[in-house]
């Protein structure tokens, strides 16, 4: 059958307009990230139990006290759990990408109910947007914007507008059509029907529209913390590829409390802007035992009070504040969430700041990590593993990266498996299938050692009766555990240096036919012009070395003992290492 050659095409399209757009895009990247951090600075600027009372007021004035003192609660829970500044981040990113797809969204919905022959046009086009996976909306993405919270919004926003333009146009459609011919009868001008009839009767499903727009977005922040948007996107990621149970659950926690209290508010925002919702709110909190918690203050008093915190907020916020910004030069360092990565990075952000530098982190997956160099998002990126492992990636984007140098040479490509099975090598795992289920748990299918495990490793030891499952990192790991906790034989991909031999009792499996290849290295690459722009920091760098004996310690304090503090996990480590500091920037 005839091979239609879509991908091609798509990929023909994107790069054209990556490159004689770019002035567009550079204009709405700054636009959109300017608007992001404004926003982050002005939630952030408060302490946070002042914010969080003045959301509380907000909710108190919308639903009632009972409303109000749970929504306080919920935000003084986030506090606590330590992600106030992530949530802050995604509250940002949430509320730009809600309101630009309700900018776009209600007025097409609006054209879609005047003019039924865009509605049947435009009703595939949503259809489409809908229900592509959102992963494939941050490919281009990146390739227009770069790494941050640009893609993430853009992709979150094209996700968010559909819920907008349908209910929109459902609740234009939905109003009497007697009412509108009312109004026509009396010589009432069709925008005036539109603004004085139909839009109000319509607001009620508007307002559904605009709760449905703000939760799709909210689901989107793991995705954005994907291409290096901050928040509790990148707390989830971490916590999913490092198999960190604690981090994932207060990070999801922190997102799920989010999402109630924003739909809490917008679905009562709905019910107080339209008239008949309203008096039947009113009635249902008259009277009663629990009346008081259903009290809400009048608009006027509601409002004032709300003014008043807002003011409050903010002046302690600039009081709070104080001076000073970031000084130095600027440096962008990439990071993917592996352990020696993080290690290494959070070292060498430590010792950049000692030197004056300012340092900006972006957590990403190494595909849009890589992308990142290519386009010069990203300065810096310690956790290159060549020639096998980042392999396709490196060659993708080579030209528009420069190779510093090799920092570890023991690192190895290896399958493992439980401690206690009776296999030792590769090639005992021939005709064992039955044991290990027919399967061997691989990770990412775009990983480089799938590739050499699928072409070289089991043809290599006669291991066609094995299925390379692809999953992802954190799927391996899930599984691994399940088959630890349950005594049952497991096969995975596995490298070093990983963690998961001291969390895990697993072994690597022998491989006399040398089918994974020579050992891997880790390299650390910048961005084109690197050299040029660093050249203190790029002869540093060149000299960098790091040995197990300095390695291992190093994550075991930065990824167990002070997780979550890794700034102190670094200073113990340079206390203990204090020679080896100095020859770092020597």
């Amino acid at each position: 059958m005839f091979r239609l050659h879509l991908g091609d095409w798509v990929t023909d399209v994107v790069n054209f307009l990556t490159k004689h757009c770019k002035p567009v895009f550079s204009a709405i990247s700054d636009v959109v990230d300017g608007v992001v951090h404004g926003l982050d600075h002005l939630l952030s600027a408060p302490p946070s139990l002042a914010l969080a009372a003045l959301v509380a007021m907000a909710c108190w004035w919308l639903r009632g006290l009972a409303a109000g003192v749970l929504t306080f609660a919920g935000f003084v829970l986030i506090d606590s759990l330590g992600q106030w500044t992530s949530a802050m981040e995604t509250l940002s990113l949430v509320l730009v990408s809600s309101v630009a797809a309700l900018v776009i969204g209600i007025p097409l919905g609006i054209l879609s109910a005047r003019a039924p022959t865009f509605g049947a046009v435009a009703r595939p086009v949503l259809d489409f947007m809908q229900t592509m996976p959102a992963f494939v909306y941050l490919i281009p993405a990146i390739s227009f914007f770069g790494l941050g919270e640009v893609p993430g919004v853009i992709a979150t926003m094209v996700f968010a507008i559909p819920p907008g333009v349908r209910l929109t146009e459902l609740g234009i459609k939905q109003v009497d059509r007697e009412t509108v011919e009312a109004a026509e009868a009396f010589g009432t001008p069709p925008g005036r029907v539109l603004t004085r009839v139909q839009l109000p009767l319509a607001l009620p499903t508007i307002m559904t529209g605009v709760n449905q727009a703000i939760m799709l977005s909210l689901s989107m922040v793991v995705v954005a913390g994907m291409v290096g948007a901050e928040g509790l996107g990148a707390n989830v990621f971490g916590a999913i590829t490092q198999y960190n149970l604690g981090a994932g659950a207060e990070s999801g926690l922190a997102v799920v409390v989010l999402a109630i209290i924003l739909d809490r508010m917008t679905g009562a925002l709905g019910a107080r802007m339209a008239p008949a919702a309203r008096r039947a709110a009113d009635r249902a909190a008259r009277g009663g035992a629990v009346a008081v918690l259903r009290y809400r203050p009048r608009p006027a008093l509601g409002l004032s009070g709300i003014v008043v915190f807002a003011l409050l907020a903010t002046t302690l916020g600039i009081v709070g504040t104080g001076g000073g910004g970031g000084k130095g030069k600027p440096i962008t360092i990439g990071y993917i969430p592996w352990d020696e990565d993080i290690a290494v990075t959070q070292l060498w952000k430590t010792e950049l700041e000692k030197h004056g530098y300012q340092v900006t982190l972006r957590q990403v997956d190494a595909g849009p990590l890589f992308a990142g160099l290519g386009q010069g998002d990203i300065d810096l990126f310690f956790d290159a593993w060549l020639p096998t492992t980042h392999a396709d990636y490196y060659n993708k984007y080579k030209g528009e990266i420069e190779d510093i140098g090799v920092w570890y040479n023991n690192a190895s490509l290896q399958l493992a498996v439980p401690k206690d099975d009776p296999a030792n090598s590769v090639a005992d795992l021939k005709g064992q299938s039955s044991r290990f289920k027919g399967r061997i748990v691989g990770i990412e299918p775009g990983a480089g050692e799938m590739k050499t495990v699928k072409d070289k490793v089991m043809p290599a030891y006669g291991l066609g009766d094995y299925k390379l499952v692809a999953s992802s990192t954190a799927a391996m790991l899930a599984e691994l555990n399940r088959s630890i906790q349950s005594h049952q034989p497991i096969a995975v991909t596995m490298w070093k240096p990983h963690w998961a031999y001291t969390k895990f009792p697993i072994k690597p499996l022998a491989d006399p036919q040398k089918a994974f290849g020579s050992a891997e290295q880790i390299h650390t690459l910048g961005r084109k012009g690197f050299a040029k722009d660093f050249p203190q920091l790029n002869g540093w760098l060149k000299k960098f070395t790091m040995p197990d004996a300095q390695l291992f310690p190093l994550e075991d304090l930065v990824m167990n003992k002070y997780k979550g503090k890794e700034a102190q996990g670094v200073a113990e480590w340079e206390k203990q290492n204090p020679a080896v500091v100095k020859k770092l920037t020597g």
